[in-house]
């Protein structure tokens, strides 16, 4: 595909999320009906409709129109591209720019399209980060750092950094956690590296990281919310016995092969069996969440928030927090984390859970903050008075 035919294909696909349709729905329906572009094709059209979807209010206005042929040039007028060298109507290129095409748009002013954020966001997003709102709105409009997880238990640091550079995938120490590493070039190679296909190494975000090796020392571990088995991965390889439980069992289905990769073993356990494994030394809750500070990843979660929704997840928090209590050892440790930078889903949640459990006290608090290293986090450790 030319430069142009992949501008038109995102085009395409703009216009199907445009009319509703999920991010994912959309490229996975444009790959089946294009058998004909190949792996750095349909690389650079996700790009172009993932970094659009990040700024898609912006780029609505940069272009003068909420169309995908809009946006489109609305990111390639921010990015200060030749639009002519790619809307040129030659090789499925786009057709040319029209005269009112031309001269429609402009540089977005407006607090809520210069931050690309729904609007009734803005005052939540103020409250939460201060003086940092307006920096992490821009960090949330760029491409997510990609991060690793060197796997302790095979392998350390220097020994992966080698061997990922020998086939062409550099990377740099990242100091949000001592086991991450992002990496700089060559990231397409991974999924086949021997580094990665050996479980040397993980995909995971430094902050994510960062929350496992802060856990107080533990023999049991209960990965309460453990989805696709990130952290309990991350506390296996550092010696924990982990268990692992989703309210939806098959969120975890591929845990035992990731396991199996990294040298570990780690049991799953469906909700009505947690209570005959005995109380746990910690209690992992990364609850679900508006996902906010990974929004770089998943941008689609920022315009598909509403107020209603946030409020649905502030009480499936606390409801989830009133469920794990019970499974924590006397001395132990419930860990509460998310993957927001709201104070609604963070310091708020964990002050209603103190009012709620009297004889409980928050012995540390830690916010991650989007940055060029690492996502948004937050983690607070509950333990008994």
């Amino acid at each position: 595909m030319t430069p142009g035919a992949r501008v038109a294909a995102a085009i395409e696909i703009l216009d199907m999320i445009h009319d509703g349709q999920a991010v994912e729905k959309s490229l996975t329906a444009w790959a089946r009906r294009s058998r004909f572009a190949g792996s750095k094709d349909r690389a650079a059209v996700r790009d172009h409709v993932f970094d659009t979807v990040r700024n898609w209010r912006a780029d609505a206005v940069r272009g003068g129109s909420g169309t995908g042929r809009g946006r489109m040039i609305g990111r390639l007028r921010a990015l200060d591209m030749d639009i002519e060298a790619l809307f040129h109507g030659e090789g499925h290129a786009p057709a040319p720019l029209s005269e009112d095409e031309n001269v429609a748009g402009q540089a977005p002013t407006e607090q809520a399209d210069v931050w690309n954020m729904p609007e009734w966001i803005l005052p939540e997003f103020e409250r939460s980060l201060g003086e940092a709102a307006a920096e992490t709105a821009a960090l949330l409009q760029s491409r997510a750092p990609i991060t690793l997880r060197v796997n302790v238990g095979k392998c350390n640091v220097n020994q992966a950094t080698a061997d990922l550079a020998e086939i062409g995938i550099e990377t740099k120490a990242n100091p949000v956690c001592p086991t991450a590493l992002t990496i700089t070039s060559g990231e397409r190679k991974l999924r086949n590296s021997p580094a990665y296909l050996e479980g040397w190494v993980e995909l995971q975000d430094a902050s994510s990281q960062a929350i496992v090796a802060d856990l107080p020392e533990a023999v049991q571990v209960l990965d309460y919310c453990a989805g696709g088995g990130g952290k309990s991965l991350a506390l296996a390889a550092e010696g924990h016995q982990v268990i692992a439980h989703d309210i939806n069992f098959d969120r975890m289905m591929d845990i035992p092969a990731r396991a199996e990769r990294a040298g570990t073993s780690i049991k799953l356990l469906a909700t009505d069996m947690i209570e005959a494994e005995g109380l746990f030394d910690v209690v992992l809750v990364d609850a679900p969440c508006s996902g906010s500070g990974a929004w770089r990843r998943s941008p689609e979660g920022k315009w598909a928030l509403t107020e209603e929704r946030l409020t649905e997840l502030t009480v499936l928090q606390d409801d989830i927090l009133d469920e794990t209590v019970q499974y924590v050892s006397q001395n132990g440790t419930l860990v509460f984390g998310t993957c927001s930078v709201f104070q609604r889903e963070n310091e708020d949640r964990v002050s209603a859970f103190l009012e709620r459990h009297p004889g409980w006290k928050c012995v540390k608090q830690t916010r991650f903050n989007v940055s060029d290293l690492a996502d948004g986090f937050f983690v607070a450790h509950l333990i008994r008075e």
